[in-house]
């Protein structure tokens, strides 16, 4: 049975920030990479939190993450821009592009980062929410190392290159954040210490066949891409472009290396204030969402959400009652 503690944030937010400072980190960027550890601990997304950190501590220790690297402009042209993030903190880099694409869209109504040579960004939807609660449209997509075959493959040549969508809805957010893979290895690595399986298949055993088994799936290393073929035609394309906006490297050529660094991401963002019909935009999306929310269903039980809407419960009761951590995870994180 997994002993799981709950940690107030203010309590894992002191110890990141404790572990960061150790290791050359300014005191802002200390601060601002702990809060986003934090932050998608306290919305449930441990994976890419409180479960992340010691691996991410561990990128840093070995000189694959560049503490106080920041991002530099390649060149630009209108609302679209090249940065090479020079392997700093991918958290970092990410939020300063997001910033970056938020500012050409006030300019040019919609802008565009593009940025290579960085690392992991964790939580993609981190930049989808910050974006979405200022007000703008996101849309945003990261390359990954070969981790995903393609349909039909036994062999990994694709990225699961997560994608955030995110708009904003009343006070906080609509945001779709996923892989291309049916579970990204956060979730089944969650999901193996625990000993849970999965809702539905994720991928295959080490025999070929479909299974709920996230330990099968994780030593095969034959997840199965979201609906299929299509799933793995949206990551081809998805790799594709990152690599052709950014000018940084390919899925084919990060793989080159055991570590994953140096991915190039992308950050869209539409300031959707300059649209003749801003106004009306809010009431639009409500209008979606309550129809959305009456969709029949085949139990009293379940509940239709909208992408994001489980978050805003997570946030409330992890505020409140403390984050679940696995014992273990947080052991370790207190001897970094």
């Amino acid at each position: 049975m997994v002993e799981i503690v709950n940690i107030p944030s203010e309590k894992m937010l002191a110890e990141f920030l404790r572990v960061l400072t150790s290791r050359e980190f300014t005191e802002d960027r200390s601060l601002q990479c702990a809060e986003i550890f934090t932050n998608n601990s306290v919305d449930g997304v441990y994976s890419h939190g409180v479960n992340r950190f010691a691996t991410f501590v561990k990128m840093v220790d070995d000189g694959f993450v560049k503490p106080n690297n920041i991002p530099s402009l390649k060149n630009k042209h209108a609302g679209i821009e090249r940065w090479d993030g020079n392997l700093g903190p991918g958290p970092l880099n990410a939020m300063h592009a997001t910033d970056t694409a938020i500012n050409l869209s006030l300019q040019y109504g919609i802008g565009c980062v593009a940025l290579s040579n960085t690392n992991h960004w964790m939580r993609g939807g981190a930049y989808g929410w910050h974006a979405a609660k200022k007000g703008f449209v996101f849309i945003g997509w990261t390359n990954t190392i070969a981790n995903m075959p393609a349909w039909g493959a036994v062999d990994n040549r694709l990225g699961n290159n997560p994608l955030v969508i995110a708009v904003p809805f009343n006070d906080e957010a609509i945001v779709l954040d996923m892989a291309m893979s049916q579970y990204s290895f956060g979730s089944m690595e969650l999901a193996k210490m625990k000993d849970e399986k999965l809702l539905v298949n994720g991928g295959y055993d080490t025999s070929g066949q479909l299974t709920k088994d996230p330990s099968e799936i994780i030593a095969s290393k034959r997840p199965l891409p979201i609906g299929y073929w299509k799933g793995a035609g949206l990551s081809l394309l998805l790799d594709m472009l990152a690599t052709i906006l950014s000018g940084g490297l390919s899925t084919n050529e990060i793989s080159k290396s055991d570590v994953e660094t140096a991915l190039s991401q992308v950050f869209i963002v539409i300031d959707i204030s300059k649209l003749n019909n801003h106004s009306s935009i809010p009431g639009m999306i409500a209008n979606i969402i309550n129809d959305y929310h009456q969709s029949a269903t085949e139990d009293e039980k379940t509940k239709i959400l909208y992408p994001g809407e489980r978050v805003l419960e997570t946030r409330k009761n992890n505020l409140a009652k403390g984050i679940p951590v696995i014992k273990t995870i947080w052991e370790e994180i207190m001897r970094l």
